[in-house]
């Protein structure tokens, strides 16, 4: 009896701190930004990020309804909603991979981190490079020297990639363009802190 009696109490308590968990879970909310055109994407991404969302992720391609369009995700949750206006976003689109590693560098040298990339047809033909870089306004500012390396062929890629790994960067992403001046290139993004 007194077993069963301690079993009962055990079992009571594990499923109240159970129920306890459960009513515990976040509830997540969604903007997904699709357009085609790179600027609006930046512009409703700091909309976003300003009523509290953080970005989550982006792809470039054609949707069945929109055409080619830069689809970003972003969410928000009970800690991101707490800090509305807390996180800047950058987009850089470029079908030049040198003016893209300028940009980059722009963009590091402000603070902005690297959060992701994809590769998106324009309104004008060709095809760019899309980078997202995020700002968090209320820590301390980390500077990143980026690198950028666009090859045409994969066997000279490990070499350029084992140089800039030989000099302290570390990989952030990749993807494969065809770019207006390099044909199909294999862009790959490397990162390093700037002491």
């Amino acid at each position: 009896m007194r077993n069963s009696f301690v079993v009962s109490i055990v079992l009571g308590i594990f499923l109240a701190s159970g129920i306890a968990i459960c009513n515990d879970v976040q509830k997540v909310e969604y903007k997904v930004l699709a357009t085609s055109k790179t600027s609006t994407t930046q512009k409703e991404m700091q909309e976003a990020a300003d009523a509290g969302f953080r970005w989550a992720g982006v792809m470039g391609g054609d949707t069945a309804f929109g055409g080619d369009e830069v689809v970003s995700l972003m969410y928000k949750n009970e800690d991101t909603s707490k800090s509305a206006g807390r996180y800047q976003y950058r987009l850089l689109a470029t079908s030049k991979t040198s003016t893209m590693q300028k940009e980059m560098q722009e963009a590091g040298d402000a603070g902005f981190e690297y959060s992701g990339q994809t590769v998106f047809k324009s309104m004008f033909g060709g095809k760019e490079v899309v980078v997202i870089l995020e700002k968090d306004t209320t820590a301390s500012v980390v500077k990143y020297e980026y690198k950028l390396l666009a090859t045409s062929k994969t066997s000279t890629m490990q070499k350029e990639v084992q140089e800039v790994g030989d000099a302290g960067f570390e990989f952030v992403g990749m993807t494969v363009a065809s770019t207006k001046f390099g044909g199909n290139e294999l862009v790959t993004i490397f990162r390093k802190k700037i002491q």
